[in-house]
């Protein structure tokens, strides 16, 4: 089999569509009024991420003192950048570099508190799942560095945001964690034998 065929047929592979992608696709009625809205008061797309992050951050210092609060503010900088006509590669770069960001500062918020009353289960727990969170992103990160596309998984950024909204807002943190830890992790290793699959010829 020749290479120009392996590739064919590594494009013509199309994983299902996830929850996270259908849940994009339900939020467009709020999203875009909303994010053409903000275009229109003259926030730009780098604007509104630099604006989440310190969103985040914020948040991360609260959850930090103790108090179990989140918060997000993130899918209208990408928006705003279609509806304005203004996305660039930079933008798209600066979007997932500080969703990183933002992943670490929130687990790392959660981390505090069991920190200062020396619960190590949980922190070891909220270790794990940070290096899950940062996993699911690297695998896909690097397999579309390779050309490939990898989107499979249990648990993508949307998911991994719910779970941590209803163990905070329930005060669930611990059964959070766990469920983090181990399905973060779960989804990175999807990704990688995914990858291996469609590589493998």
């Amino acid at each position: 089999m020749t290479e120009s065929n392996v590739k064919s047929q590594i494009s013509n592979i199309k994983p299902p569509a996830s929850f996270s992608d259908r849940a994009r696709g339900w939020s467009t009625r709020l999203v875009v009024p909303a994010a053409t809205a903000l275009g229109r008061l003259g926030f730009t797309p780098d604007g509104l991420t630099f604006i989440g992050l310190a969103l985040i951050l914020a948040t991360a210092v609260v959850l930090a003192l103790g108090h179990n609060v989140a918060g997000i503010f993130d899918a209208l900088d990408g928006t705003l950048a279609r509806v304005t006509n203004r996305q660039t590669r930079f933008g798209a770069f600066l979007d997932s570099t500080s969703d990183r960001y933002a992943d670490a500062a929130i687990l790392f918020g959660v981390m505090v508190p069991f920190l200062q009353t020396g619960r190590e289960i949980q922190v070891m727990l909220a270790f794990i799942a940070l290096v899950g969170s940062v996993l699911v992103s690297y695998t896909r990160a690097r397999a579309e560095g390779l050309g490939l596309e990898c989107k499979v998984g249990l648990l993508t950024r949307f998911e991994r945001f719910i779970i941590i909204a209803i163990g905070l807002f329930f005060n669930l943190v611990t059964p959070m964690l766990w469920v983090m830890a181990i399905l973060t992790n779960v989804t990175a290793i999807q990704r990688i034998v995914h990858v291996w699959r469609i590589t493998r010829e």
